[in-house]
This record gives C-alpha cells, sequence and structure tokens, in this order.
C-alpha cells in the first residue's frame, strides 16, 4: 500500500480529496474529518535543567506507580492545549507568529512541587513575592485570541483553553491518570517529595513552543495512546 501527502481545502466536502488528513502514516484516499485525529498544544517551554527535573520526575512515577500521563508530554507549561483546529499548520504558525510579535521574555519562578486538584505540579503561576506572574497569564491570553477562530466545535473533546478565571501555570508531575487511581494521591505526593529532585528556581520564560498531538480516543483516556511531533520553536525578545 502506497501513501500519498495531500494538501487540505479548507470548506472541501466529505468526498472532496482536499478533506483528507495531510499525513502520510494514513493510507492514500482515507476520509477523515478536518482536524481529526489530531490536536494542538501550544506550550511555553522551560529552560533544559528545568525540563530534566520534569523529566526525571515523570520517569520515576512511571517506573513506579505506572502513571504516564504527565510523561506523555514534552515538558512544558500549558498556554493552551488538546486544541481541536482546522488542519492548516501555515495558518496556526502564521496566527501564533503574529501574536508573538514584540513580545518580551519574562520571569518565570519555580515554587516546587505542590499539589494541583487531583495531580501534582511544579508551581510556575507566581513571583517569588507570590504576585501572580501577569506577563505569563497575558502570553496565554495572546495565545488563546490567536488560535480561537481555527477551533472546530467538538462537545465530546474537551479542550484546555486559557481562562483568566482558573489559569494557574505549571508543569505536570503526575495527572490524569490519579483521577482513575486517586487511592494512589498520597502515596505519589509522598513519593515525590522524598525523590528530592533539584529544580531551578527560577527560568526565563523565553521559548514558546507549537506540539501536534495525536490519539485514537481523545474523549476517553487519551494519554495511554497519545503521540506528539514538534511543528515549530518560537524565541520570544
Amino acid at each position: 500500500m502506497t501513501t500519498e501527502t495531500r494538501q487540505a481545502v479548507p470548506g472541501g466536502s466529505a468526498s472532496d480529496p482536499g478533506h483528507l488528513i495531510n499525513d502520510p502514516r494514513l493510507p492514500a484516499m482515507q476520509p477523515r474529518k478536518v482536524g481529526d485525529p489530531f490536536r494542538y498544544g501550544v506550550y511555553l517551554v522551560p529552560d533544559a535543567r528545568t525540563c530534566r527535573a520534569v523529566t526525571e520526575v515523570t520517569t520515576q512515577l512511571r517506573a513506579q506507580f505506572g502513571l504516564v500521563s504527565a510523561g506523555a508530554f514534552p515538558p512544558h507549561a500549558t498556554l493552551v492545549g488538546r486544541q481541536h483546529l482546522r488542519l492548516d499548520e501555515d495558518e496556526i504558525v502564521s496566527r501564533i507568529t503574529t501574536a508573538l510579535a514584540n513580545v518580551q521574555s519574562f520571569d518565570v519562578h519555580n515554587a516546587g512541587a505542590v499539589q494541583h486538584g487531583r495531580g501534582f505540579v511544579f508551581d510556575v503561576n507566581h513571583l517569588e513575592d507570590g504576585s501572580v506572574n501577569e506577563p505569563f497569564h497575558d502570553l496565554a491570553q495572546r495565545i488563546q485570541a490567536a488560535v480561537a477562530p481555527l477551533r472546530i466545535n467538538d462537545p465530546g473533546s474537551p479542550t484546555n483553553d486559557f481562562d483568566p478565571r482558573t489559569f494557574s501555570g505549571h508543569l505536570s508531575l503526575a495527572s490524569h491518570d490519579l483521577f482513575t487511581r486517586p487511592d494512589l494521591t498520597a502515596e505519589v505526593g509522598e513519593y515525590i517529595r522524598e525523590l528530592e529532585i533539584p529544580v531551578p528556581s527560577y527560568f526565563k520564560g523565553r521559548k514558546v513552543a507549537l506540539y501536534r498531538t495525536e490519539s485514537r480516543d481523545w474523549a476517553g483516556r487519551w494519554w495511554t495512546n497519545m503521540t506528539w511531533e514538534h511543528v515549530r520553536t518560537w524565541k520570544l525578545l
């Protein structure tokens, strides 16, 4: 069986070849809804040492408890996530590029590992004095505005949007798995503390990245089969 790459054409009909996924891993002429099975995430990327600390924690949690959701992603702080967008990556990149024009890099304080809902994260939402990191929130709001016109309405596949009332910058260490195994929460928290993995208390927020993620079931336990590909990185001023 051969495959070929096809260019998505906005507004094509279901029988129109322009409705095909631009992905060489799918058989030629296989129809899909525009954007399926892909979702997009736009992330603030920490420095390398912070990324290493995140990876060390998630690797240990997978080895000890079988937790995979946080480690299924590259280390990141979500600006917007699981976005079901029209499959026109040139337009996605263009809109994000415009949104990031003249945006300055900013300081990010890492307050260490804390419980966040049912999961655990490195808390990067506040500055060292306890005030909200406004440039971080402003950046997320910019990205939200940039991708919102490209969204496909899909009530069965919840997105991770920016909401100023609930947004809290964080680097996930243990997340979705603990919704299905809440009995592990206390033990996982204790284990993270005992690891004592060193992590910088500060990094410069200067990189934003776009990732394409793929899952067979975005309405279910997508983190058990999700894969991802890096699309583009931007450096702030």
